[in-house]
This record gives C-alpha cells, sequence and structure tokens, in this order.
C-alpha cells in the first residue's frame, strides 16, 4: 500500500504508532518499525537527553528501519532541556521527530537544519494549519476519541478527517480511536493517508509493560475511558479506576475553583506505577475508546501483518462488491 505517509517516511505500511509515555522503548519501536511501520521512542520518558541517546542507539541496534522520537511540548511541572534532547536526535542519526502538545514552531530551525521531518499531533483543523505553515512534514490529526489529550473542540473523526482532506495540503494521519484493518480504509476513505495507533499498540507483546496493563485493556470495554481536566482546559482520557472516580469526584465538588494542585497526586508520577509496577489503581492513564476494539494481544508482525491483509480483502472484495458492475442499460431513445 503506498500513500504519501509511506512515501515520506520511507516505510512499507502507512501505520504509525504514537509515542507513549512510559510505552514507547525501544523494544516497542524497532518491533513497529519491523513489521513495516513507524516505530516512535518516547523522547520525555528518558529523563535526560544522554539517556534518549542511549535509548535510540538500542532502538538502532534492533532494527535497520526507520524510526523516529516523540517530543512532547506540554505544560509541565519542570521544563525538559528540549535543545539538548533534539540535539540527542540529530547526533543519534533519526531523522523523524513527532512532536505533540504546543506548537513546536521555537524549534523548527534546529530539527529542520538537522534534516529532521517533522509530524505535528493536532486535535484541530486550524492547529493542523497552523503545522503546515510553520513548516511541518505532516500531521497526525487526533479525532475526539483518542486517548490522552483529544483537545477542547470534541470533534470526532467522521467529521474531522474530511475536514482535514479539503483543507490540508500537507499528508496526514488519522488517529484517534485506530485500532484494526476497518479503521485503516476508514481513514483513507476519509482523506487520511495513514493511521496512527497508541493504545492499540499498548497491548501487544512487544509493549515493554506489566501484563496488568495487558490484561487492564483485554477487559475493559469502550464506555470504560473518561475524560478528565476539563475545567482546566488540558482535557485528557484515561481509563477508568478508582483513582480516577476519584479524581472526578474532586472535580465535581471544586467546580470552577479546580487548580492542579487538587489532582496533582492522581495525575503526576503515575506512569511508572501503572506501567512498570503494574499499580492498575494508581492514577490517570491515557486510553483510548479503541480500547474496546482490542479482543488479544498479538506481536506487533502479527498485528500490522493482520490488518493489511483484511484492509486489502475490504477494499478488494467487501467495498469494490458492492458497486454495480452489470453493464448499464441503453438509454431510451
Amino acid at each position: 500500500m503506498r500513500t504519501r505517509i509511506t512515501e515520506l517516511f520511507g516505510i512499507q505500511h502507512p501505520i504509525m504508532q504514537g509515542g507513549m509515555h512510559f510505552v514507547g522503548l525501544a523494544e516497542l519501536a524497532a518491533a513497529v518499525s519491523n513489521a513495516g511501520g513507524l516505530g516512535i521512542i518516547t523522547g520525555l520518558t528518558q529523563r535526560t537527553p544522554e539517556l534518549l541517546a542511549r535509548e535510540i542507539a538500542r532502538c538502532r541496534d534492533m532494527t535497520d528501519k526507520p524510526f523516529g522520537v516523540n517530543l512532547t511540548f506540554l505544560p509541565t511541572f519542570s521544563k525538559p532541556p528540549y535543545p539538548e534532547y533534539i540535539q540527542a536526535i540529530a547526533e543519534g542519526g533519526v531523522r523523524i521527530v513527532e512532536t505533540a502538545g504546543r506548537s513546536p514552531e521555537a524549534h523548527m530551525p534546529a530539527l529542520k537544519t538537522a534534516g529532521i521531518k517533522v509530524i505535528h499531533k493536532c486535535t484541530s483543523v486550524r492547529h493542523a494549519l497552523k503545522a503546515e505553515a510553520i513548516g511541518c512534514d505532516a500531521v497526525s490529526v487526533d479525532g475526539f476519541e483518542c486517548g490522552g489529550h483529544p483537545g477542547e473542540d470534541d470533534i470526532p473523526n467522521m467529521i474531522l478527517l474530511p475536514t482535514a482532506a479539503d483543507r490540508l495540503r500537507i499528508p496526514f494521519l488519522a488517529s484517534g480511536g485506530m485500532a484494526d484493518a476497518r479503521s485503516l480504509v476508514a481513514s483513507l476513505a476519509l482523506g487520511a493517508d495513514g493511521i496512527n495507533m497508541g493504545t492499540r499498540f499498548l497491548a501487544t507483546q512487544e509493549a515493554p509493560v506489566h501484563d496488568n496493563v495487558k490484561k487492564a485493556l483485554l477487559e475493559a470495554k469502550e464506555t470504560d475511558t473518561r475524560l478528565i481536566m476539563r475545567s482546566l482546559r488540558n482535557t485528557e482520557r484515561v481509563l477508568n479506576n478508582s483513582n480516577v472516580a476519584r479524581l472526578v469526584e474532586i472535580e465535581r465538588e471544586k467546580g470552577d475553583s479546580l487548580t492542579i494542585d487538587d489532582i496533582h497526586d492522581l495525575v503526576a508520577g503515575v506512569y511508572p506505577k501503572v506501567m512498570v509496577d503494574g499499580d492498575m489503581d494508581a492514577g490517570a492513564w491515557s486510553c483510548g475508546m479503541s480500547v474496546g476494539l482490542i479482543h488479544d494481544i498479538p506481536t506487533v508482525a502479527v498485528l500490522i501483518g493482520r490488518i493489511m491483509a483484511e484492509a486489502e480483502t475490504l477494499i478488494r472484495q467487501r467495498l469494490a462488491g458492492v458497486l454495480d458492475t452489470a453493464d448499464p442499460e441503453p438509454a431510451l431513445a
């Protein structure tokens, strides 16, 4: 399958693995790239640029295929040294970066000087157009269904993707709710050039997370995610658990007076407790609505191979089969 995304990044299949905190390590990124997709190392999971350089080297030992690094520019309790992270990426020979959160505009000169292709994660068409204007090579358009931060517009992909297709000139990926061949074929039909999957790759054998996480994903339904931090305009979609329920109750009690300090312990420092220790009730951790489409824990190669094979069947048989191929009746004179 050839699209503008496969051509841009030099990959076999139009499937990208999104950046996920304490998930996007070398093992998963290499597995996705080896299977023909685009694997992504999550940059800020590595606490220092030196550790990121080491993780990039580990990934390069595992694959000779293209892979990228995610850099998220979000309000944090401590400001990461982004220039040094970019230097580590460039010196590691990585030529693809997924940016997310705030605009990467201030860092575009450094990224472009290093010959890096930039794909920016956007939750609205207006943000995607801004990314295009500042020189991003592609965007990942995140619908309301996505895990993590879906923005504040609440536009689902059935509307968001064709709107993006109408207005963007650069290639774009569909993100949010992506889990199988139907996701891919539907996204292509709506104008996207491929898909970006996060939650689905979390439920694979190579995902370097505790088995409790994978078990929770298998057991969850599409109705088991919650939106938090809406009043802070930092909305995040997370998997429901006891501490998320507690957080939602605090939000309800505080109303418009809620501050980040009120829920700090339930959202900060949660990922190592969940992903490494397997404490599923540690606090809020990102999960998309696509969790309702997860029914097994395959290898990455099996997952991507299945998606591509089933996508071809959908296109060549099911969709082609609905067309009336009989010769039309001659028009009456």
